[in-house]
């Protein structure tokens, strides 16, 4: 079989006809040089258009804001703006004189989990992909969907999508199941950047990035890659790009960290807007803290909250949620209760964000006849965002944390918190002075020069 290469377009390239041509272009021109492509599209445009996964969601929304729609059948609607770009992308292919196949994920033998709205891959058999490629056609995949079938036996299955940002771990994937020479990343810029081109006018193109940095940078704000997809290429040492549809720019190329050796800054990232909230454990037992903690963060993981800048220790624990998931939190933690302890040392915990509301007062008042009933605060910091510097083997060195610190006191932007892993340095700063502390730590940092 050809040398196989896996060529994944974002909803602006896919979004026009003249974007759809230009995109199908690149995938005749790969085909005329002896590559054998094989295409993952995702749905049609960006929010607020027709086709785009966000208006297929407002669709069940509007009619009750109420009433959450059932996420089996939520997977099932989303899944057609990818079903919709499959077919357009396959015919503009076939105008153009290649034969062409559109698949939807289970067709290609995409096989998930069965978690509706964030499933993941569990396996892929590529049969019907392979014997489209041996009768001389191109494939062109549904990004962001597969299928489960808890019972292997029965026909079809359900359909599940992956996740925001899915059609990315799609594409590298299905480069790991094809043994694929490498995966690209079509979008609307020319790679990954050293920040935000909205922030730092003329931020350059980075030529290289590690597989850990880019799903570091993907973690802490950056659309470019879903993580998920850097890891799969990473497991799989498959070399992945990120290029522009629109120029002719060589992109990024994301490589293992053997081929990347030495310490680097390599970006300034900043998230969207967040809520932070501390919750006060010292009202509780020591021995009932781990249970609440427990309790806080599973919470979060079931209604898929996404969550920056954690913080434990002994007698508090806290994160930051983006504002527009913070509904959510409100909705599932204020007034939560939690007990604990035996029959003879029951405790009952409460937790309450920020001020008390009616509803936490009356749930107090009623479970106060069962015993000990004790509060959870959270103190509340809205209007700021994360802030964090990415880089390779370099955020753990003295003197990197101060340099940081002191260059930020020095540009009069306030810290409110910090965090760090071994890819980066994040601090919580105001919203207001989110684009000045990016524009500083990137001069500071020099990353003009990086490339």
């Amino acid at each position: 079989m050809s040398r196989i290469r896996v060529m994944k377009f974002g909803g602006t390239s896919v979004a026009t006809p003249e974007a759809r041509m230009t995109s199908a272009l690149r995938v005749i021109s790969a085909k005329e040089k002896g590559i054998q492509p094989v295409v993952v599209v995702s749905a049609i445009g960006r929010k607020g258009q027709p086709y785009a996964t966000d208006t297929f969601i407002n669709l069940l929304r509007e009619i009750d804001p109420d009433v959450e729609p059932d996420a089996r059948e939520l997977d099932l609607l989303i899944a057609c703006g990818e079903i919709l770009s499959s077919v357009i992308f396959a015919h503009t292919l076939k105008t153009l004189g290649h034969k062409a196949m559109a698949f939807r994920g289970g067709q290609a033998g995409i096989r998930t989990d069965g978690v509706f709205g964030n499933a993941r891959i569990v396996s892929i058999n590529p049969t019907a992909l392979v014997r489209c490629i041996e009768q001389g056609g191109i494939p062109v995949v549904c990004g962001f969907q597969g299928v489960y079938s808890e019972d292997r036996a029965l026909p079809g299955g359900e359909l599940t999508t992956l996740g925001r940002g899915g059609s990315d771990t799609t594409g590298s994937a299905l480069g790991a199941a094809l043994k694929a020479e490498a995966v690209e990343i079509y979008t609307d810029v020319d790679g990954v950047k050293t920040a935000d081109p909205d922030a730092v006018k003329g931020a350059p193109t980075l030529r290289q990035v590690t597989y850990d940095e880019v799903a570091e940078i993907a973690h802490l704000g950056a659309k470019v890659v879903h993580p998920r997809a850097a890891e799969i290429a990473m497991n799989y040492d498959i070399p992945l790009w990120v290029k522009n549809t629109f120029s002719d720019d060589p992109g990024t190329e994301i490589v293992s960290k053997d081929k990347f050796p030495g310490r680097r800054v390599t970006g300034v990232t900043h998230t969207g807007k967040l809520v932070y909230m501390q919750f006060d454990l010292s009202t509780s037992d020591a021995a009932h803290r781990s249970v609440l903690e427990a309790s806080i963060y599973e919470t979060m993981e079931r209604y898929g909250v996404q969550l920056f800048m954690l913080n434990v220790n002994p007698e508090s624990t806290g994160f930051a949620v983006p504002r527009s998931q913070y509904p959510i939190v409100e909705d599932v933690l204020d007034g939560l209760v939690i007990p604990a302890g035996d029959d003879k040392e029951r405790k009952v915990y409460v937790f309450q964000l920020g001020n008390a509301t009616p509803e936490v007062e009356t749930q107090v008042k009623l479970l106060s006849s069962l015993g000990d009933v004790r509060r959870i605060r959270a103190d509340l910091t809205e209007g700021c965002t994360v802030v964090s510097l990415v880089g390779q083997d370099y955020m753990q060195q003295p003197g990197v944390f101060l340099d940081v610190l002191s260059t930020l006191d020095e540009g009069q932007v306030s810290v409110l918190q910090t965090s760090d892993s071994d890819y980066s340095l994040s601090m919580l700063v105001p919203e207001a002075e989110t684009m000045r502390a990016v524009r500083i730590l990137h001069e500071k940092f020099k990353l003009h020069e990086v490339v």
